[in-house]
């Protein structure tokens, strides 16, 4: 532990989730070695530790949810499953030598900039202070469980588990289970438990596009042609082209990429082919145009509705009670196990799950609550000096996790290497480059989809209190090229 002028680390970075993994691969390639990851878990994977609902798995290829520098052959699915997950990040900590630099079972609880000293002086759940030069934020966008602002949600006397901590203990055969939210995990979750349980009352503030997922067994003869010379190549550059289309090209360039129209037409197909009660699909149709939120993607959600023990519930919700969840009109629905399905902070000014306090005492709550989210290319924000963060506002544009994490490593890793190369002590963004990237950003984005009139009934966590969503108006060549490109001056590289 260090209270002095000497750093006990180069960098530490805290998460140990796939931006954290990748971005302790990056530095040990540049010979940054001296770091250390804080890691609340007791094992590596952020999300996917975390995360272990009944039915979990990722929305988009397996091809495409890997880093292009650990590609696995054997996927058991197109579309993997949670624990597949799990296991690759488990992989590449150990093949990378990562597992023994991570501090597991420890919480950041805050991060003080030593302005002085030029560092950053992190505050633990342990009573420990520990010093570093450089702080690289890989928590992640999916870190801190969102719990719904409901009254009385706390005053429920049976079982209340959140989809981001679910309870394995937990038995829900023959209970009467109501489930708060139809999002993403929802979307899997449902079809899973519905089964198994009495009735499943499933409480709908705003149905969601759902559209089929082409997930099967990775077929044989796929497996066998990607063991031969450009195979595993050529299927990554298709599914990537795959996810380019259907993800950030139609959202962020709606207006020349006219594919609202007809995903609305596919969806609204799929949704009578699977539901067959009219009222109840009237109320699973979204008002809204595809895109204003993330889209689900599965088989059997929406089948699951015409289930004898699946209620749909779209009354909006007045208060938790000791027994059950009371809508407005005055209907107390009895259940044993509440199940809230309410997503994470992502678009949230708290986010964090630490508190960040930078120069002159702001902190990065107050910094983003005075000038509205924003961070250059998503990495960086004046007057936070040296600090770095995988995830920031403006830099995800809605494709594949791992091209991100890896096209913002490598922008961290060119300021740090740039630092060494100068001997800096500080690095930090200069106002007028984070300002000119924001208006950028402002200027373009009228091409995005979230401007559409009827996104204001979407409900979407893309947007923060301030009307905005800090949602990178780009394309993945374009954030590929520009971390390669953005100018070092935009920074300050200072020495002392």
């Amino acid at each position: 532990m260090s209270i002095g002028t000497v750093p006990d680390y180069h960098t530490v970075i805290v998460g140990a989730g796939f931006s954290g993994i990748g971005a302790a691969v990056k530095l040990d390639e540049a010979g940054l070695n001296d770091y250390v990851i804080i890691e609340a878990a007791d094992a590596p994977g952020g999300t996917w530790h975390w995360n272990t609902y009944p039915g979990v798995a990722v929305d988009i290829p397996s091809f495409s949810y890997q880093f292009s520098f650990e590609q696995r052959l054997d996927w058991s699915r197109t579309y993997a499953l949670g624990n597949e997950l799990k296991a690759y990040a488990e992989h590449c900590a150990d093949k990378y030598g990562i597992r023994q630099r991570i501090r597991f079972n420890t919480k950041v609880l805050r991060a003080v900039l030593d302005d002085e000293n030029n560092l950053w002086r992190l505050h633990l759940d342990s009573g420990e202070q520990i010093a570093a030069r450089f702080l690289v934020n890989a928590a992640g966008a999916f870190n801190t469980p969102n719990l719904p602002d409901i009254a009385g949600v706390d005053r429920f006397d049976g079982i209340t588990m959140h989809t981001a901590r679910w309870d394995h203990s937990q038995d829900l055969t023959g209970k009467r289970v109501a489930i708060i939210g139809t999002g993403a995990s929802a979307v899997q979750v449902i079809p899973e438990i519905a089964p198994k349980v009495a009735h499943l009352k499933v409480f709908q503030r705003t149905p969601i596009w759902c559209f089929p997922k082409p997930d099967v067994a990775m077929p044989r003869a796929m497996r066998w042609l990607m063991r031969f010379p450009g195979g595993m190549t050529s299927q990554r550059l298709l599914s990537q082209a795959y996810v380019e289309v259907t993800l950030p090209l139609s959202a962020q360039y709606s207006t020349t990429f006219r594919f609202t129209k007809r995903a609305a037409a596919a969806g609204k197909a799929f949704l009578r082919r699977q539901v067959k009660d009219s009222v109840v699909r009237d109320k699973l149709t979204p008002r809204y145009v595809v895109g204003c939120k993330r889209p689900g993607f599965h088989n059997t959600y929406l089948s699951t509705f015409n289930r004898d023990n699946v209620e749909l519930v779209t009354d909006p919700i007045d208060q938790i009670t000791p027994s059950g969840v009371a809508t407005v009109t005055g209907e107390l629905h009895e259940v044993d196990v509440l199940i809230l399905a309410t997503g994470f902070k992502v678009m949230d000014v708290d986010s964090l799950s630490y508190e960040l306090i930078g120069r002159n005492g702001l902190t990065l709550t107050r910094f983003w609550e005075q000038n509205r989210m924003q961070a250059y290319e998503g990495v960086t924000m004046p007057g936070f000096p040296n600090y770095f963060t995988v995830v920031g506002p403006y830099g995800f544009i809605g494709g594949s996790w791992f091209t991100l994490i890896e096209t913002q490593t490598r922008h961290i890793l060119r300021c740090l290497k740039e630092a060494r190369r100068r001997g800096a002590t500080q690095v930090e963004i200069r106002e007028a480059a984070n300002n000119r990237y924001f208006n950028e950003m402002m200027r373009k984005r009228h091409t995005q989809i979230f401007w559409h009139d009827s996104c204001k009934l979407s409900n979407s966590y893309y947007f923060d209190s301030n009307g905005d969503v800090p949602v990178r108006r780009a394309s993945t060549p374009e954030i590929i090229w520009r971390s390669r490109r953005f100018p070092l001056d935009d920074y300050r590289f200072s020495i002392t």
